[in-house]
């Protein structure tokens, strides 16, 4: 309680544009089968993000979803909390990059908002890089302008190198229209806490359309 699929199926409803479960080893977020429930009733866009270990990666390739989010978790993680090395794991990624895209699943890698890390996410064949913003978020109320430059730079520097941008963690209802407006190209965020959150004030339906205006 509450029901996932029809949680999930009502954010569909008040409008939201896809679905996002990041599955971990002890399922403490989301339970496997709850990925594999989601798959047969999410209509929009259905993601996976988590750490492409064994388990994860068997879960994947059985779901198939449109899009798999690459994201080096450790297993005793609170939460997401930096993106890969793309330059030191950049092996291992493109292998796994191309194992999903041969399912014809478009393939994203979370990364720190540094160009170095964008050009190698290029290099593992990746289809988008997702910038993790919460250095962005803990700055924003400090210098806006400051905060958000090093993503302006990451996103047109992915655009040049043929890579959708996505954006994730601690976004919110103060930053969100701001980060969008300075990346017109943005193609995804994907918010869990932070919507939920302003859910138990303002109420699902209405939070999600408060969302959805950030991104007019």
């Amino acid at each position: 309680m509450p029901d996932v699929l029809k949680v999930a199926a009502d954010c569909e409803r008040f409008g939201a544009q896809g679905i996002t479960i990041h599955p971990r080893p002890d399922e403490r977020h989301i339970r496997y089968q709850d990925a594999r429930e989601l798959k047969k009733i999410v209509k929009t866009e259905f993601n996976i993000e988590g750490n492409p270990e064994g388990k994860f990666i068997k879960l994947v390739e059985e779901v198939i979803p449109e899009q798999v989010t690459l994201v080096p978790d450790l297993p005793g993680a609170i939460t997401s909390n930096a993106g890969w090395d793309t330059i030191k794991y950049k092996a291992f990624l493109k292998e796994v990059v191309a194992g999903f895209k041969k399912l014809g699943i478009r393939v994203s890698v979370f990364v720190d908002a540094e160009e170095r890390f964008v050009e190698g996410a290029a290099e593992t064949g990746a289809d988008r890089v997702e910038l993790y913003t919460e250095p962005y978020a803990k700055n924003f109320p400090k210098d806006k302008a400051v905060a958000v430059a090093p993503y302006i730079a990451c996103a047109k520097l992915a655009e040049r190198l043929g890579l959708g941008v996505n954006a994730g963690h601690d976004l919110d209802l103060d930053n969100l229209k701001f980060l969008h407006e300075h990346i017109p190209s943005l193609a995804e965020v994907s918010i869990g806490h932070a919507l939920i959150a302003d859910a138990l004030y303002y109420g699902l339906e209405n939070t999600i359309q408060l969302y959805l205006r950030q991104l007019k």
